[in-house]
């Protein structure tokens, strides 16, 4: 019974160990977008859609990793005093590994410029060393005279089990070990 209980507490802290959250938080600054699309919507002034490119300075770590630069694309609904956006921002690390981030926020507008917002986002994935990763946090974004955004975000994320697949870190599908091109039946 005493090596049945110790077996059982050693798998459970085991279990804790591999799903261990870990902090983060990276800042920096992003660019003006340099490539920005805008159409407007037709209902009200000022309403309007856009698509928007551009890079990002980074400062923060991930698993060791440095961060090197950040590349976002979104999409965007404004109005004269608000914006809600919505995208995808790829982080490159010194070793070259990547993560991708998917994040949803809000901002508050203020003469056609960016004044402060927040945002939510979710860990992906990631490339090399750093693929099973996932997580999640939120940042929060002020906007600079020159049209520049300064960021500062915080989270936590776990590391799972690479795949090996390039698969941005989603893990193995169930069932897929065997390929339909050699199974005999």
């Amino acid at each position: 019974m005493n090596k049945t209980l110790c077996v059982c507490v050693v798998v459970a802290l085991a279990m804790c160990a591999a799903t261990a959250q870990t902090k983060t938080t990276m800042t920096g600054k992003c660019a003006k977008p340099s490539m920005e699309q805008k159409v407007p919507a037709g209902d009200k002034e000022g309403h309007a859609f856009m698509i928007a490119q551009g890079t990002c300075s980074v400062t923060g770590s991930v698993n060791g990793a440095v961060g090197k630069q950040g590349v976002f694309a979104e999409e965007v609904e404004a109005t004269p005093d608000s914006i809600k956006n919505r995208g995808v921002y790829v982080v490159t690390f010194d070793s070259g590994d990547k993560v991708y981030y998917r994040y949803e926020g809000m901002a508050t507008m203020k003469n056609d410029a960016y004044e402060s917002g927040t945002n939510k986002y979710q860990i992906e994935g990631g490339t090399g060393k750093l693929q099973g990763i996932h997580g999640s946090g939120s940042c929060k974004l002020t906007g600079n005279s020159d049209g520049t955004l300064d960021y500062s975000c915080t989270g936590t994320y776990t590391m799972g089990m690479p795949t090996g697949n390039s698969s941005r870190g989603q893990g193995r599908t169930p069932g897929t070990t065997k390929s339909p091109i050699h199974n005999p039946s």
